[in-house]
């Protein structure tokens, strides 16, 4: 390469941020909230209840955000709390849990 020559980065930012879908809790509901868990996460009956009695738990990560809604809007439904965030980017700090 030449001195008259140059390299340009640039870079691309997307439109949709990441979303992620948070149980904050289970409520009086349990089985349905359990069956919709079974269907946000794809995972076994099992393990979907595990993941039901760890409220708050983080049940996916990287939707876009009319999937993370219409995740949250399952298991409200079913009975339970629950929130979707936008993910924090690579590098960027979170308030540490008290």
């Amino acid at each position: 390469m030449s001195d008259e020559e140059s390299t340009e980065y640039y870079t691309l930012l997307c439109d949709d941020p990441s979303h992620e879908v948070v149980l904050v809790d289970c409520g009086p509901r349990e089985i349905d909230v359990i069956l919709a868990v079974r269907k946000v996460t794809g995972q076994s009956l099992w393990h979907s209840r595990v993941l039901a009695r760890q409220a708050p738990v983080t049940l996916r990560g990287g939707l876009s955000a009319y999937r993370a809604q219409s995740a949250v809007a399952l298991l409200q439904s079913a009975g339970a709390r629950a929130e979707w965030r936008q993910e924090p980017e690579p590098g960027e700090r979170t308030a540490p849990s008290a």
